[in-house]
């Protein structure tokens, strides 16, 4: 049977995300195919505006459509801590727990040499600047409890020592080698409660 090309560059579009092999990139594609034409295209209009409108708060790193997200923008939040995660998805995760009322900074990775990620890969020197201009207080360190987690933690907490902030790690309650994607809000809450001094 002769290749579709049309068909095959859906395949390889949908290949692109994240752990999804050709198998499950045919399926998605034929799906695609069997929804009527209008439902296709406001996917594809969906991915366009999300790609157009969305974009990452230039003070922390989450995402968001206004200039500043509504975190940073937020005067009840305590902005003298500031939780540091790998990326926005890990921040969503904590705002489900309901006694986390701090700020966000975005790492977009974790320390990797094995993949040539280094220090200049993340954004490390916006929160450095962070603490000086907003007065942050304390760092508390969200990464996940994998070899390259606690990597980062360690880094992290060695370059902010001389800007005088308090840096803690997340306490009990993650099982070494999880994702924190995948933790439930109970899990966070004591995690976060149980923090220590790195």
């Amino acid at each position: 049977m002769k290749e579709l090309p049309t068909y095959t560059a859906l395949v390889d579009s949908f290949r692109k995300l994240p752990g999804i092999g050709t198998r499950s990139a045919e399926r998605m594609a034929n799906a695609v195919l069997e929804l009527r034409k209008e439902d296709a295209l406001e996917f594809a209009h969906a991915i366009e505006s999300a790609k157009t409108k969305v974009h990452k708060c230039p003070r922390c790193g989450l995402y968001t459509e206004e200039e500043i997200c509504e975190v940073c923008e937020d005067n009840s939040r305590n902005h003298d801590i500031c939780l540091v995660v790998v990326s926005p998805k890990d921040a969503v995760a904590f705002e489900a727990v309901s006694n986390f009322r701090g700020i966000y900074h975005v790492l977009g990775g974790l320390l990797s040499p094995a993949k040539g990620i280094g220090p200049e890969s993340l954004n490390i020197e916006t929160l450095k600047s962070r603490i000086k201009e907003e007065s942050i207080k304390e760092v508390i360190v969200a990464t996940s409890p994998t070899l390259e987690g606690e990597t980062t933690a360690l880094f992290l907490a060695k370059i902010l020592e001389p800007l005088q902030v308090s840096v803690s790690r997340l306490g009990y309650g993650l099982p070494a080698g999880s994702s924190l994607e995948y933790a439930d809000p109970l899990t966070l809450s004591r995690a976060l409660e149980g923090r220590k001094k790195l």
